[in-house]
Parts: structure tokens; sequence; C-alpha cells
């Protein structure tokens, strides 16, 4: 067996290969709904002949939040490696613990995805907080099933936002600030998202262990995770990879089942 992991997010497109015990290779690119499955192979054969990895996929999971651009990964997975792809949040994927939430609310892919991985290595009573497009808390039963959460703007979406509002506030990254208190523009802005982060994390947990009443772990995954990570003890473990931990988990369960 040989799983190519697919996880569209709103930003990026992940694509990872994994040979059952190790994903062999990780391939970013940006996502646009409008890139064609000819478009995608075009690039993933490039990728995988630069880092000489010589594999037939034989099966293909994919997560999105962005549902315009399913069907030309479905298309690609049928047309280049001639397999119809399990995709997270449809019928015919099933999921090792069905979520618990109202009656009618679709909880995105994305969240699942993380639910099925944190579980997987961690337990249950578990709050994961994915530093994506937004900046997201999900709360983890002790049976595995995602049970709620919170969706809060991204740290880039923030920057954003905060230059698009005042014209003279400028594009900044995110970065540990040499101090809390800014003595210049820059450093004003990096140290209000980057403690006005911690501080909203920390918050968020806080309350979620106080409604839970019972003990949790907390767990950091998504590109800024170690950045925000260095400022206070936010998680008690980071998971760089949590999302393509939790397709091939979900894969596994399907394939098993």
């Amino acid at each position: 067996m040989m799983l190519l992991a697919i996880d569209c997010g709103n930003t990026n497109t992940v694509f990872s290969i994994w040979n059952g015990t190790e994903f062999l290779c990780t391939l970013r690119t940006s996502t646009h709904h409008a890139r064609t499955a000819d478009a995608y192979f075009t690039w993933y054969a490039t990728l995988v002949k630069h880092y000489g990895i010589d594999v037939d996929i034989t099966d293909v999971i994919i997560s999105s939040t962005v549902p315009r651009v399913v069907f030309n990964l479905r298309v690609f997975a049928d047309r280049f490696f001639g397999c119809r792809p399990l995709v997270v949040g449809k019928p015919e994927c099933a999921l090792p613990v069905l979520p618990r939430v109202d009656a009618g609310t679709l909880v995105g892919p994305d969240r699942l995805v993380n639910t099925a991985g944190a579980w997987a290595r961690h337990g249950g009573d578990l709050i994961v907080v994915d530093f994506g497009t937004a900046t997201t808390c999900d709360v983890v039963a002790t049976d595995g099933a995602y049970v709620g959460g919170v969706i809060a703007p991204g740290v880039n979406l923030s920057l954003e936002a905060l230059h698009m509002a005042a014209a003279a506030l400028p594009h900044i990254d995110v970065t540990t600030p040499p101090r809390v208190i800014g003595t210049n523009t820059v450093d004003c802005m990096q140290s209000g998202v980057y403690w006005g982060y911690i501080g909203m994390v920390q918050g968020l947990c806080a309350q979620i262990k106080a409604e839970y009443g019972r003990p949790m772990k907390v767990i950091g995954t998504g590109g800024l995770a170690p950045l925000f990570a260095q400022g206070a003890t936010l998680f008690d473990e980071i998971e760089d990879d949590l999302t393509m931990h939790g397709l091939t988990v979900i894969h596994d369960y399907n394939k098993k089942g």
C-alpha cells in the first residue's frame, strides 16, 4: 500500500506520501480552486522526481475545507493513479468515532482529521489548537469524539485586517517581539499579535478546561504553533504532522472496516 494523503486548506494544500510506516515526502502548494487535475499532476510529478522518489500510489485520501477543489482532486486521483479517493466528510468515508454536535451541524474536515490524529496519539480529553487560516480549538472527548470547540480569526488574517483597516500600518511578519512594550510601530504590532494570541489561547483553554470539568492535555499544531510555544507554556505537546497523521488513521480505519 502506498497512500497519498492530501490536505487542502484555505491557504495551502499539502500532499504527503505514506508507505504504511513513515511519510516519504511532503509537498506544499498554494490552494487555488481553478487548478486542474493535469496541473496538479505536473506539479506533483516534478517535485517527486526532484526528491528522487519512485513509488506507485495505490490509495488517495483527501481532506478539504475548500469544496470547489475536491472535484479536480478526485479527477487527479482517478486519472493518474486509477483509484477512487476517500474524501473526509463524505458519507462513504467512515470516522473512527462520530462527532457529537448539534443536529445539522457540519464539522470542518480539518477538525475531524485533527481529532482522529490527536486521539490516536494521545487518547482523549484533549484540546487541539490549530494555527491555520483560522485559529481553532477542538475538544476531543475520552472516546475520541469531536464534541465542539472554538473558531477565532487566524494570525495572518488578523494582520491583514489590521493593515487594510489602518492604511498607515505596514505589513509585518509574525515573530517574537523583543519586548512587550514596543517603541516603534512594527514592534508594537508584533507585540500585539504575538502576546495577544498567546493570551487568547491561554484564556480559551482555561475556559474550556473549566467547562469540561476533567483534566485535559493541550496539543498544538499548525505552522505557527512552535513560534507561540516559545513565549509561554501553551501546549503539552506540539505535533507538526497531526493532520497528515489523522488522514492515515482515517484511511486505515476505512480499509479495515
